[in-house]
């Protein structure tokens, strides 16, 4: 008796989301039906042509953005920016550095400095927690002695 391995499929949006590419801007035969994991991996292996040009002109979905952006995926809804951009349209916000834009790269910077710092604060309590934990004196049970 041989045993089969059932291929995993995923939803074309989990696909689109791994592959970094805007659902809506694939190809119809692409969105219509579940991809399976050995499909990715070849799409990633080997991308086809519009695969290739979707990541390089976009449209882009939000998450990729706001990265090329360097700004919060909240941030993008504060500056009032709700659809996907292609490469052309994030190079001029870029260019343009439009206040909203100035205001959440310097707003991500200050979050991303405060996170470093927690991290460290909490690194060093566990640092200190160790240290007190292997210089402490065992307790001795009364029944130990």
């Amino acid at each position: 008796m041989t045993s089969h391995k059932s291929a995993q499929n995923m939803k074309p949006a989990t696909a689109a989301k791994k592959l970094g590419v805007y659902l809506e801007a694939t190809p119809a035969e692409f969105q219509a039906g579940p991809v399976t994991r050995d499909e990715l991996a070849a799409l990633q292996a080997d991308p086809p042509a519009w695969l290739v040009e979707l990541r390089a002109v976009g449209p882009h979905p939000r998450p990729v953005v706001a990265a090329k952006l360097g700004v919060s995926i909240a941030g993008l809804s504060r500056g009032g920016v709700e659809e996907a951009l292609t490469t052309e349209q994030i190079d001029a916000l870029l260019a343009d550095q439009p206040d909203w834009l100035q205001a959440e790269r310097a707003s991500l910077v200050e979050v991303r400095k405060d996170e470093k710092r927690i991290k460290e604060q909490q690194a060093a309590r566990r640092e200190q927690s160790n240290r007190r934990e292997r210089h402490a004196k065992p307790i001795m049970h009364p029944a130990d002695k």
